[in-house]
């Protein structure tokens, strides 16, 4: 038996080889613009500034800028649109969406004696979405080269030798006893989308049921929910009136699940003889979840009574990561399940009704450092500015030994990218006016795969004396090539995401 054990429908079974890949990486380290109003319709220009529960996330030394204790919690209403462009057919498709992506409270120590130079401490706890995982792509156009055919052959003929699938393993075991290459040549062989070039046990070469000829109308619609967040553990202190110095101990958390369906007709003339292969359906079913921890330091400088810098330092996230996933497929054509010379027309289904349940594996994404500044006139208002390096080629997949085709492909596909985030507002009685900019460079060295993000905010706050109202309003986009299967079939669809984002916050002073 090549697994530990199996329960099918709510199956259980431990094996390795699902494929995790680049897509995968940056899902858990590429950062939202998430928490407060003020923070968001501000740009996240906040490592400077301080005294914004979220601008803890940025710099953990901003903690101690708070004057009293606060308390607050955010909603935000996500909407994203995906529009795709497969083949010169135009799709769009709109995924809406509430969720509290913040809350969080800090209590202030102040010496009024000031007998210690350091003279002031603060300890915060907040929660925090870091990305935004509700989402829904929908592509589909004419193929005029590719079919599905070539993900299943590139699993059954394998990379490379080694990884040839025999025909014997997928006769002589069931599908909850394989392993991931060899489970996606059973699904094709058992679809008869592929068969074996001869009926030997040792065989390991394949040939395709679908015709050839081109012209394969394809659609893909993906459909994702769930949550990336962090809690944030934090600790500041001031020394005298010109340094600020902070930690955060982060706890993260993933639940994610995923759902595609693929879809292939084409209208070829079928093979003379043997089954032909003209309708494919092939369903599958991701979840993932996990934990994590980081850290985080940081420190501002006060260099001028109207001026302070800021420095900062986060360091990669451990995460400990589970995947389950459920397949299935069905296809129609001629000859299938009858004589290869007779016309009628048959349908199969392969559902193995099994959940595969996987290694844990480990992943450590990118570090990145921050550097910022802030001037303020007073107490009328102020402008900020952020710079961020975060070093994407560093995320990586442990064990090494299972991954190393997956690390040297981030190795050789990511950079350092720079992130730029400028806020202002302008304080008049109660009233708080707010705006922000956000560019994010794109991971990839190649911007085409994914292309940066540029993002507009603006937002309101009133303040009715122990009480707090913020509101903001965020516009961003960015192109991105959609890739349905990340082997044999890797034809994309350019695709372009619109972010549209409004937060509230109501914050309490304690």
């Amino acid at each position: 038996m090549k697994k530990i054990f199996a329960l099918c429908f709510t199956g259980l079974v431990m094996t390795s080889g699902w494929s995790q890949d680049i897509q995968d990486a940056l899902r858990y380290s590429v950062q939202d613009l998430n928490g407060t109003a003020r923070f968001r319709a501000m740009g996240g220009a906040f490592g400077a500034v301080g005294g914004d529960l979220s601008a803890i996330s940025v710099n953990p030394a901003g903690s101690v800028i708070f004057s009293n204790n606060q308390a607050g919690a955010t909603l935000t209403n996500f909407n994203t649109t995906n529009r795709t462009n497969y083949f010169g057919t135009q799709q769009r498709e709109n995924n809406n969406h509430f969720d509290i992506n913040q809350a969080g409270g800090v209590l202030v120590f102040v010496d009024p004696l000031k007998k210690s130079d350091w003279n002031k401490f603060a300890v915060a706890l907040n929660y925090e979405n870091t990305q935004n995982l509700n989402n829904s792509v929908f592509l589909s156009g004419v193929n005029p080269n590719n079919s599905i055919d070539q993900y299943f052959l590139s699993f059954a003929n394998g990379r490379n030798p080694s990884e040839a699938v025999p025909f014997g393993v997928l006769n002589d075991f069931f599908y909850d006893e394989l392993f991931f290459n060899e489970q996606q040549a059973y699904l094709g062989y058992n679809s008869y989308i592929i068969d074996p070039v001869s009926n030997n046990p040792n065989n390991t070469s394949y040939f395709t049921n679908i015709a050839p000829g081109g012209n394969y109308a394809q659609s893909f619609l993906l459909n994702s929910s769930g949550y990336s967040s962090k809690l944030s553990v934090n600790g500041s202190a001031q020394y005298q009136d010109w340094l600020m110095l902070g930690i955060n101990l982060n706890f993260h958390f993933v639940d994610y699940r995923q759902s595609t369906s693929f879809f292939e007709a084409n209208s070829n003339p079928r093979y003379p003889t043997g089954s032909t292969v003209d309708r494919v359906r092939f369903n599958n079913d991701l979840y993932t979840y996990g934990n994590g921890f980081s850290v985080q330091l940081g420190a501002i400088f006060k260099v001028h009574k109207n001026a302070r810098l800021g420095l900062a330092y986060q360091s990669p996230t451990w995460f400990r990561l589970n995947d389950e996933l459920r397949q299935y497929i069905a296809t129609s054509g001629f000859g299938l399940n009858a004589d290869a010379n007779n016309t009628q027309y048959n349908s199969v289904v392969v559902d193995p009704n099994v959940t595969m349940i996987f290694e844990p594996y480990r992943l450590r994404t990118a570090d990145r450092v921050t550097a910022s500044g802030v001037f303020l006139f007073g107490k009328r208002g102020l402008i900020s500015a952020d710079i961020s390096q975060q070093f994407y080629q560093g995320n990586t997949f442990t064990p090494q030994r299972d991954f190393s085709a997956e690390n040297a492909t981030i190795d050789n596909q990511l950079q350092a990218a720079t992130e730029i985030r400028l806020g202002t507002e302008y304080k008049y009685k109660q009233w708080s006016l707010r705006g922000g900019y956000r560019w994010s460079e794109s991971p990839y060295k190649n911007h085409y795969t994914m292309g940066n993000l540029t993002t507009y905010s603006g937002g309101l706050g009133y303040n009715f004396g122990d009480t707090r109202l913020d509101v903001s309003y965020s516009h961003g986009w960015r192109n991105f090539n959609q890739q349905m299967f990340n082997r044999g079939l890797t034809d994309t669809a350019r695709s372009r995401a619109v972010f549209d984002n409004i937060s509230v916050t109501l914050l309490f002073e304690l």
